[in-house]
């Protein structure tokens, strides 16, 4: 056990899945953007959709956060871990009602739909090995992510 943070020591992550993690963060954020930005939709809607991608991000990083903050024994409150957990299932159901009402192909629903889940789960796995990359490193604890 390494005494500063109560977990197992864990092997260093890979440089390729460091890698893989960018590059699908890259990739389902590009996607979803460029298919905004192609499709024929009014622009309040793709307001809309680019606002819950970017709604959606920032909450997976705040549930992958709180979460390794309490394995970690850090104090995280009960009101922000919730809310965390709380703008996820938003996001997803916000997006799942508006792709619903769409007038777009079930493609097209669908094309959104996995670049969303690609974009969140990857935003996930980079905060995850952007702070396994920091906790090596001697570094003050404000820096952490």
């Amino acid at each position: 056990m390494n005494p500063s943070t109560n977990l197992p020591n864990a092997p260093q992550t890979s440089a390729a899945f460091i890698g893989a993690s960018w590059v699908a963060l890259l990739v389902g954020f590009a996607a979803f953007n460029v298919g905004l930005w192609n499709a024929t939709m009014a622009l309040n809607e793709k307001g809309y959709y680019f606002t819950v991608l970017m709604y959606g991000l920032f909450a997976a990083i705040s549930v992958q956060k709180s979460v390794r903050d309490r394995l970690e024994g850090l104090p995280v409150t009960n009101l922000y871990y919730g809310i965390s957990w709380v703008s996820v299932l938003l996001t997803v159901l916000l997006l799942a009602v508006g792709l619903w009402h769409a007038t777009l192909t079930l493609s097209e629903k669908g094309f959104y739909a996995m670049a969303f889940v690609l974009s969140m789960f990857a935003a996930i796995a980079v905060q995850k090995n952007t702070r396994d990359t920091l906790k090596r490193e001697p570094s003050e604890p404000s820096q952490l992510g």
